[in-house]
């Protein structure tokens, strides 16, 4: 028999329109944002759209990240139980600055966002595929309008459940904005069409966003020698997809604090009409 794991309930209106008519189930949506002109930034601050880094924790002093409205971090104890509790006012916040990173850059590109974290990952960039299951489950389920997400796993144990998890943040209205691994290998949850993966391109523009023609990867933001918020208040230097993963990420605040009520697929859209290398009509 097959079992699907860790599958949300059903809420709603799930497999057919039975005993409603179409008036029953009306909408009241957003247009899609009109294609910017060149120069221009897409959408605006980030006001009212709550997005959460699940990453590394995230150093709450600093001065490139602002405030940060939640701070949590995913625990294993010995037994193997695990918890999702807030931090304590003695935690700095991050373990290796991977987290602030990605967090300065969502406050770079969505300034008036606001900004949750949830700790998944130990110094040195140690992880377990059962706690960033744990985290990202907690993240969905919050309702966070967008989720950060700039890691992945190569197991493939943890493929089924991360692939309910996309849906159900799919279905749930979050997007999930996860960065493509640096080496040709797969891994996930940026393989699946439910999330918006991103790459990054070696360009200096900080705003410019591509399209990728011949996915899975489905967006390119800057990911090369970015400067980035790090531990201690400082910044460094840095490349990876994990960076480009969060420019893509506030341009999604950005567009949601003006068109809150996009669905994720309408919000795909309107990144792929707004990418820099999407000529649209035959316009150049």
């Amino acid at each position: 028999m097959t079992t699907v794991p860790d599958a949300a309930p059903p809420r709603g209106l799930t497999w057919r329109l039975s005993g409603r008519t179409p008036e029953d189930v009306r909408l009241e949506a957003d247009a899609l944002p009109a294609r910017p002109a060149p120069g221009t930034l897409v959408g605006g601050s980030g006001r009212g759209v709550r997005v959460c880094v699940v990453d590394s924790g995230v150093e709450l002093a600093h001065p490139l990240v602002g405030g940060v409205a939640s701070a949590w971090a995913v625990r294993k104890d010995e037994a193997g139980s695990i918890r999702v509790e807030p931090l304590d006012d003695a935690d700095p916040g991050d373990t290796c600055g991977h987290g602030t990173a990605c967090a300065g850059i969502v406050r770079r590109a969505a300034p008036d966002c606001e900004i949750h974290s949830v700790r998944v990952l130990g110094e040195r960039f140690s992880g377990t595929g059962d706690v960033l299951l744990a985290g990202l489950r907690w993240a969905i389920r919050q309702g966070f309008d967008v989720i950060n997400l700039s890691l992945s796993t190569t197991r493939a144990r943890f493929f089924e459940d991360l692939h309910v998890l996309a849906d159900e943040a799919y279905f749930g209205r979050s997007v999930i904005v996860a960065s493509a691994h640096n080496t040709p290998v797969e891994s996930f949850p940026w393989r699946f069409s439910s999330v918006v993966s991103v790459g990054s391109h070696p360009e200096d523009d900080p705003d410019l966003h591509l399209y990728n023609p011949e996915p899975p990867v489905e967006f390119f933001g800057p990911g090369v020698n970015v400067e980035v918020a790090w531990l201690g208040g400082t910044t460094v230097r840095t490349s990876g997809n994990s960076f480009a993963t969060p420019f893509v990420a506030g341009l999604c605040a950005r567009i949601l604090s003006e068109r809150p009520r996009l669905t994720p697929f309408q919000l795909k859209h309107a990144l792929y009409l707004s990418a820099a290398n999407v000529h649209v009509g035959g316009a150049r």
